[in-house]
């Protein structure tokens, strides 16, 4: 089984869409996804400075869009839909669209809100991320509790993300736990967290009125790493998950046991292929960063090596 994987937020550099821009009908989508999204894509993907791009109003319509063109032009070279799909954070609104929950311009509408409700929510606070890596995940959770920080993301392979108010952040890295290494996230607040509660009310407003299919495939959620069989759940769950802990971690161990061959993350890609190296050991990967990836995806979904 081949899962397609949709990452989250900091994926993206500057100009990263334009490549993508070079395929056929991707100008005019993009076009119609900077409309729903209430977002110049074709600005932002293109010459924007990554200060820019690295705000979370135009990060998350980005990142969505970009996973959505990479997923489309997959499709038309395999004639296929991917076996199964997990989107990391932001990234399960494209997950999503291509599981046929919803369609992708309502995708897109709604990560504009995200995106929007998610940078006033953080404009309230001075708060902010940082990824620990390494030590002992009982060790660092009993320290960011006394820190009084939320682990925001596990993603596995060694992995949290702690968020939090700057403070408290800042005595993390200042004093980091014996084997561990802190590293501050270029974000603008503490994400999937508490602090994000005003951002819920706003996603929740939004969706209501839409009427979600079941999935097609299979689907994880970020909530506990399952599989979701109900279209009008996982939408639940989207909008529950902007102030709740994602378990990447949890979702790459079901990609185990439900058999994963390998991993194909979605434009723009990167990191989440890096966590797959640790967390899924032995388990094929293909990056689709730019056009030029798309024939090692397909490799890998005809059975041949990555």
């Amino acid at each position: 089984m081949i899962v397609y994987a949709c990452p989250g937020q900091g994926s993206q550099t500057p100009g990263f869409l334009s490549p993508w821009l070079e395929l056929d009908g991707v100008a005019d989508l993009l076009a119609a996804y900077s409309e729903a999204a209430e977002v110049d894509l074709h600005t932002h993907g293109t010459v924007s400075d990554a200060d820019t791009i690295r705000d979370t109003r135009i990060a998350q319509p980005l990142i969505v869009a970009a996973s959505l063109i990479a997923a489309r032009a997959l499709r038309e070279r395999t004639g296929t839909a991917p076996e199964g799909i997990a989107g990391h954070s932001v990234g399960e609104l494209a997950a999503l669209a291509e599981a046929g929950v919803i369609d992708d311009r309502t995708a897109m509408r709604l990560v504009g809100v995200r995106g929007r409700a998610m940078a006033d929510a953080a404009a309230q606070t001075p708060t902010g991320m940082s990824a620990v890596l390494g030590g002992d995940e009982a060790a660092v959770l009993a320290r960011l509790a006394e820190l009084e920080l939320t682990p925001a993301n596990y993603n596995g392979g060694g992995q949290i993300v702690a968020a939090g108010a700057l403070p408290a952040l800042a005595a993390l890295a200042e004093e980091p736990l014996r084997g561990t290494r802190v590293i501050p996230l270029q974000v603008a607040g503490a994400f999937h967290t508490s602090y994000m509660a005003p951002a819920v009310d706003a996603l929740r407003s939004a969706v209501d009125g839409v009427e979600p299919a079941n999935p097609t495939v299979r689907l994880w959620t970020n909530r506990d790493g399952t599989i979701v069989t109900e279209g009008a759940t996982a939408l639940d769950y989207l909008v529950d998950q902007v102030s709740s802990p994602v378990r990447w971690d949890l979702c790459m161990a079901s990609f185990a046991e439900n058999g994963i061959t390998g991993l194909i993350e979605l434009a723009p890609a990167g990191a989440l292929t890096g966590l797959a190296k640790r967390g899924l050991r032995g388990v094929p990967t293909v990056a689709v960063k730019t056009p030029d990836d798309l024939d090692a995806a397909v490799a890998l979904l005809n059975g041949e090596a990555a």
